[in-house]
């Protein structure tokens, strides 16, 4: 009985060493450029791109089977910084993949939501919360403005409104470039 302990004890040692050994020795990292240019899209996993989330969509660009101009999140800040990234021309957004919008975040009107569980479902950040048949109400924090859970919604009680400024989020608005006689106004 003490040697059966002692053998499996002695070969759980050495196949735990052995294992330990290949997981250094043979790990396999991922792209570092993929990591880049994942890092540069909005994460929204909203599928406008033309594929089911940002890192398939950064892979993607990485290997050449996309082009950086697919995101209408990331708008055309995104578009510069991946041509900047990997040093292509900047184009314009695909307009087949969407446009630019501004930053909404969902809104449930929740005395007329039934509880169908169907925006929960289309929500690719688990940013809704609720249960069947009982009312649903929207994470606003975890939001990302996809737009995804209003279609599905058989009573239409979801709609995309602004995001609210707060004290954090409030920016100065841009000076309009109207330029008089050589001088900016």
């Amino acid at each position: 009985m003490l040697a059966a302990v002692l053998s499996l004890g002695v070969m759980s040692v050495v196949f735990g060493l052995l294992l330990g050994f290949a997981a250094v020795r043979f790990k396999v990292e991922g792209d570092p450029l993929v990591d880049k240019i994942d890092a540069i899209l909005p994460q929204t996993q909203c599928g406008q791109c033309g594929y089911p989330g940002c890192r398939p969509y950064a892979t993607a660009i990485a290997s050449g089977a996309a082009d950086i101009n697919q995101c209408p999140p990331g708008g055309e800040a995104g578009i510069l910084a991946l041509a900047d990234l990997l040093g292509r021309d900047p184009k314009p957004l695909n307009p087949e993949n969407g446009q630019v919008k501004e930053k909404m975040v969902a809104a449930i009107d929740e005395p007329r939501c039934i509880g169908c569980t169907l925006c929960i479902q289309a929500c690719p950040v688990d940013a809704i919360l609720g249960a069947a048949k009982q009312m649903h109400t929207v994470i606003e924090q975890e939001c990302t403005g996809c737009d995804l859970c209003v279609a599905p919604c058989p009573v239409d009680c979801i709609s995309m409104v602004p995001i609210a400024q707060t004290i954090d989020s409030w920016r100065w608005p841009a000076p309009e470039k109207a330029r008089i006689a050589g001088s900016y106004r």
